[in-house]
């Protein structure tokens, strides 16, 4: 038996076969919340998101929505559209250990614009405002340490969906804190948190940041069911050694409607003789004030809120220097924004102060469902 081996002209031994390199693709992350993927060769989730918004406004400057500048020609005050653009860069991680689930949020803006406040020596022109941080914490199971929302406002839900929902006052916003949020189950929630407070940014002369070792502090309690909500919070101001309180309703009268009430008070012995009668957390004039409002949703994203407050001045010659604050806007909740203030001050009298009310009456209508704050 005989074997014949055939070669072909121009054969060659086949060429070694070369494995690819194993691509380390991005994997999506669903622990928590959409949008969330897992940072290569680590068991931590990231999400970056952020938006681009663009407001544009006219009125007077005590409404936080007007401007006022100065004529170049003639150098006359007169009133101009107060705009800003703005960008905001938002970072969240999520990552199980041993103590729980360790979450980070991070929050940074970049305005420019004019300001909706009163002309400077150079009118009212349009600048970079410059990056703020806005959040920055880290929180391990209930606890949260950082920078955030004061819990006074943060817990109970801010004051409604416009997008002026400061039209009057109901505390400051921005603060380092020490801050836990203990759940009880059944729909029961509370927050303890020690606050340092922060610099008056709403010009209504007060200080705002802690001025010895002894840290504000806000504590509050929450109900929560399908119907709606039941939520209170009491604040202590340690500058001034002032107390202030609110207890807010919410409402879920349809899918789409729902209805919210706040009733505020606060004390101001100390804060009416070294300051305007405010402090971090009592930002209103007078020692009660209340806001109510709803928002009906036609879609998912879209959507009409409406707001109206009035708080009471008990001194009232000091009232119209203190209502021309413009506080910062908190989110990008809304696009468009239409408010309408009302304001009646009584003059002091020879027998001494007469009580002021201011009403507002604040509308927006949105584009977008409401966001993180």
């Amino acid at each position: 038996m005989t074997s014949t081996t055939v070669v072909r002209p121009g054969a060659r031994a086949a060429d070694a076969v070369v494995e690819p390199e194993p691509a380390e693709y991005v994997k999506i992350c669903d622990v928590y919340g959409a949008g969330y993927f897992y940072i290569p060769g680590t068991g931590t989730c990231l999400k970056i998101a952020g938006y681009v918004r663009y407001d544009i406004s006219a009125g007077d400057v005590g409404s936080f929505d007007g401007a006022r500048s100065t004529d170049v020609l003639n150098g006359k005050d007169q009133g101009t559209w107060h705009k800003n653009t703005r960008f905001t860069l938002r970072t969240y991680t999520g990552q199980e250990t041993e103590l729980g689930t360790l979450k980070t949020f991070t929050e940074t803006r970049f305005n420019f614009g004019n300001s909706a406040y009163y002309a400077g020596e150079d009118g009212n022109q349009a600048h970079n405002k410059g990056p703020s941080l806005n959040f920055a914490w880290i929180q391990l199971g209930g606890l949260r340490v950082g920078l955030d929302d004061s819990a006074f406002d943060s817990f109970i839900g801010y004051a409604g969906n416009v997008l002026n929902d400061t039209i009057v006052p109901y505390g400051d916003f921005s603060t380092n804190l020490i801050q836990y949020n203990f759940d009880a189950g059944n729909g029961f929630s509370a927050v303890i948190s020690l606050e340092e407070g922060s610099v008056d940014v709403n010009n209504v002369f007060y200080v705002g940041t802690i001025d010895s070792y002894v840290p504000h502090v806000v504590g509050g309690v929450k109900y929560t069911q399908g119907w709606g909500a039941i939520a209170g919070v009491v604040a202590y101001d340690s500058n001034y050694e002032e107390w202030a309180g609110k207890v807010q309703a919410d409402f879920n009268v349809t899918s789409e409607l729902s209805l919210f009430a706040i009733f505020g008070y606060g004390t101001d012995k100390n804060s009416l003789d070294f300051a305007s009668g405010r402090d971090f957390y009592k930002q209103w004039g007078g020692h009660w004030a209340w806001w109510a409002g709803g928002t009906y949703k036609f879609n998912p994203k879209t959507s009409f809120n409406l707001q109206v407050s009035t708080r009471t001045r008990t001194m009232a010659w000091r009232l119209t220097s203190l209502t021309t604050s413009s506080p910062v806007s908190r989110s990008p909740r809304k696009l468009t924004t239409i408010t309408t203030v009302t304001s009646t001050t009584a003059r002091r009298s020879a027998t001494g102060p007469l009580p002021t009310r201011r009403t507002a009456l604040a509308a927006s209508s949105a584009s977008s469902a409401r966001s993180e704050d």
